[in-house]
């Protein structure tokens, strides 16, 4: 039986959707899940240091936040199907280079292209093709089953190559030489990079070819005017501050494959599966907080979210877990991961509640991205500096007690956010 019209458009909209998720997490395989699934294959291979492999997220970051202002007009003026199929080509180019396990300054050199190819090139564009999915009726449902569904996706290759790995490795992980692991890593890299160009020709065939809509008066919607007064707003960097003690969570995240090394003696396999462990719950995590933010204020939703970040950080922090225990640690990974990605379901769903006016929105994305997105600078490095400076599990109570303060820092912003909010909010008149 033919599909009729209204089946074809749905079944459309579907794959653009899943074409969007795939471009949306594929983008960034190469820049940080492989390093976050494989962290300590990453640095033995590479022969360097936590410190060193910071610094090359650094370069990354610096490069990005100037693109999240320059990303925008880009965006508005050009095709998301040309600029994301061409930051998905680059990046994967990258790959290529990667498989050569490059000394440490052209990896900073690579971070810093993978900056510009993923933000500048992508990051707006494909905010822009999910507004533009979403209408004017869906717009939660969009972001929450785009983020919902990268972290599917997410997980699936995490999970998929983690068992390439250990099919590569001709010997059992604990007795593999350094020169057979670098061989079965290398393996991985050519994986993920294949993926990634996959992914490009999907988002070719499938996201519409059609240029952005521009403003009545010509002018690309991203303006100066838009910039100078989402600037002049206070929720606008209460949210900022939200969002980067959020990130801060999340960049974290890193770290959890090196911890189950370093805490429980987990070889190469297994702490990348607790690595992977983190991906899974991003999926069902994203999706419900988005559908919970629907029915109460977004704002307390991610009140709950830092709360269990804090609280799961805390725990690691303290020392309590140690000697480690399978269990406690998994059980503490699943908690504050599911903080982690509650806060990246809904932080820009503030946008609303914060009384950004719909002309603004874009200005106040380029603005709380600029200063939200900044862990992508400092984070690495910090988490070099204390982990290489305090090694083994005492790194890890460092890393962990940071995220903490930076978690009570967001839960205090909400607090002072939800309260500007409703002093705003016009006083009900009296008969």
């Amino acid at each position: 039986m033919p599909l009729t019209a209204p089946d074809q458009s749905a079944l459309r909209r579907s794959a653009i959707l899943v074409a969007l998720m795939a471009a949306g997490e594929s983008i960034f395989l190469l820049p940080f899940v492989l390093a976050r699934v494989f962290r300590p294959t990453f640095l033995d291979v590479f022969g360097i240091t936590n410190l060193e492999l910071g610094v090359a997220f650094s370069v990354y970051g610096i490069v990005a936040m100037i693109a999240y202002f320059a990303g925008g007009p880009l965006a508005d003026r050009y095709s998301a199907r040309a600029l994301m199929t061409t930051a998905l080509v680059t990046t994967g180019l990258g790959g290529i280079v990667l498989t050569t396990i490059p000394s440490t300054q052209v990896m900073n050199v690579l971070w810093g292209v993978w900056g510009a190819t993923t933000i500048l090139l992508f990051w707006s564009a494909m905010l822009r093709a999910t507004r533009e999915w979403g209408g004017d009726h869906a717009q939660g449902r969009a972001y929450g089953l785009l983020d919902g569904g990268r972290g599917l996706l997410a997980a699936l290759i995490a999970s998929a190559t983690v068992l390439i790995f250990a099919t590569l490795l001709p010997v059992a992980p604990d007795i593999a030489t350094l020169e057979q692991r670098s061989e079965a890593f290398s393996g991985v890299i050519w994986v993920f990079t294949g993926f990634t160009f996959v992914v490009a020709a999907l988002v070719w065939l499938v996201v519409p070819a059609g240029a952005p809509p521009r403003a009545s008066n010509g002018r690309p919607r991203l303006t100066l005017d838009g910039i100078k007064a989402s600037a002049s707003m206070p929720t606008v960097w209460l949210h900022a501050v939200i969002v980067v003690c959020a990130y801060v969570g999340y960049k974290a995240t890193d770290d959890f494959s090196l911890l189950a090394r370093d805490a429980l003696g987990y070889n190469d396999v297994q702490a990348g599966a607790i690595g992977t462990l983190s991906f899974w719950m991003r999926a069902v995590t994203a999706i419900a907080a988005g559908y919970l933010a629907d029915r109460i204020d977004p704002s307390r939703v991610i009140l709950w979210g830092f709360a269990l970040l804090s609280a799961g950080s805390l725990l690691i922090a303290s020392g309590l877990l140690f000697p480690g225990v399978a269990w406690m640690l998994i059980a503490t990974v699943i908690t504050t991961s599911v903080g982690v990605y509650a806060l990246r379901g809904v932080y820009f769903a503030l946008l609303a509640e914060g009384g950004i006016p719909m002309a603004y929105t874009g200005s106040a994305i380029g603005v709380v991205s600029f200063v939200g997105f900044t862990p992508d600078v400092f984070m690495g490095p910090l988490m070099g500096v204390l982990l290489d400076g305090s090694p083994g599990v005492l790194g890890h109570q460092h890393v962990f007690a940071s995220v903490a303060a930076f978690g009570l820092t967001g839960w205090v912003a909400t607090i002072a956010f939800r309260a500007i909010r409703r002093a705003a909010m016009p006083v009900p008149e009296t008969a």
